[in-house]
């Protein structure tokens, strides 16, 4: 009962691969890796996933396989490292990486909704030797819903408690919640930008990457117009079922608000604000009673974001996953493998309150070695 997840998020930051032992009815975390992008071909990922347009099929058709071949190479790292044999895993559940996500709503109004993530799962299955669940979020748009966020399911079978209204949040890319009242139905939905804008606007303006423990927010001051002209945008007042990516925040729409004079830390201090103010707002809105809300994803590493979040919740525990003894970094590479055992069992893996699908559905394609 041992299977690999795999996921590359908004974010693009490294492709994260969690090996899970499922036995017994447990989800035990055997090992875990955060695999780096070729730096070129991350650039080329981000430009894409903001709008970016591709040059031909045959740009496509490589860029395809360029992603599987990392995503293969980010398992057999993993299985490397864990010295485990591929025979010990029933199946590879590969996430891809989201290159266009254009589910129906009104932030989208196209006749053809869709979703769109690479990463070709036959060259993975070729490359590992390993059975591969792959296209996990087509099925669920083809439905009517979102396609996301997939990871709230899993959140409930690991996570759920009798005793408190719990939330779990990931701080990816973009920020997404799990809402699991202690006795009500579990919902998920995008609350908007995280790391995705904050990790731009920080590698635009000091060079680096991400902003080290937040200290790049640090420096500068909240910008309350500028947070208010942001929070304007329509989106934010959409009603669950929704999600989004950097189709819809870019530096571009960062950029748009701007009156050309705002200090560089104090944008980025106003982009902090603004995660932690729609986080906040959410949770207000639609699960007043929250008594701790646990938060996983690369967000987690920063300090004053974390503590920003604690202020904006008084009276609510916030805490890691990693407290709880589920590392933070790993969650949505092991959502991954759970869902691929979900579809090997032949066992809906969305939920129709979290996506708006019209109901329950199996997810994925399956490519056998």
């Amino acid at each position: 009962m041992q299977f690999i997840g795999l996921m590359s998020g908004t974010s693009a930051d490294g492709i994260d691969a969690a090996l899970v032992d499922f036995a017994d009815g447990q989800c035990r975390l055997v090992h875990s890796l955060t695999h780096p992008w070729d730096a070129d071909l991350r650039e080329r990922l981000i430009a894409l996933g903001q709008g970016g347009e591709l040059q031909s099929l045959d740009e496509y058709g490589t860029l395809d396989v360029q992603v599987a071949e990392a995503f293969a190479a980010a398992a057999q790292a993993l299985l490397r490292q864990a010295n485990v044999d591929s025979s010990a895993v029933l199946a590879i559940g590969s996430h891809g990486q989201t290159i266009r996500h254009r589910p129906s709503g009104a932030a989208f109004d196209g006749m053809y909704p869709f979703t769109l993530q690479i990463g070709d799962p036959n060259v993975i299955a070729e490359r590992t030797g390993i059975t591969t669940v792959a296209d996990f979020r087509r099925r669920d748009v083809a439905a009517g819903g979102q396609g996301a966020p997939l990871v709230p399911a899993f959140h409930a079978a690991l996570l759920g408690d009798a005793t408190e209204d719990r939330a779990i949040l990931n701080l990816g890319g973009i920020g997404n919640l799990t809402l699991l009242p202690r006795d009500g139905e579990v919902r998920g939905f995008d609350t908007g930008p995280a790391n995705a804008l904050m990790d731009a606007w920080c590698q635009l303006h000091t060079g680096n990457a991400y902003d080290d423990c937040g200290a790049f927010a640090a420096s500068g001051t909240v910008d309350a117009d500028l947070l208010q002209r942001w929070l304007s945008d329509g989106w934010f007042a959409l009603p669950p079922p929704k999600s989004t990516g950097r189709e819809q925040f870019h530096l571009n729409w960062v950029s748009a608000q701007l009156r050309g004079h705002e200090n560089p830390a104090d944008v980025q201090a106003t982009l902090l604000a603004l995660t932690v103010i729609t986080v906040a707002d959410a949770l207000k809105a639609h699960q007043p009673t929250t008594q701790r809300v646990l938060v996983c994803g690369g967000g987690t590493r920063n300090s004053v974001l974390m503590q920003a979040l604690r202020d904006a919740l008084p009276g609510v525990s916030v805490q890691t996953t990693s407290e709880l003894g589920i590392d933070s970094d790993a969650m949505e590479a092991m959502a991954f493998a759970w869902l691929a055992m979900r579809t090997l069992l032949g066992q809906p893996g969305n939920l129709q309150a979290v996506t708006g699908a019209t109901g329950p559905r199996i997810l994925g394609s399956i490519h056998q070695p």
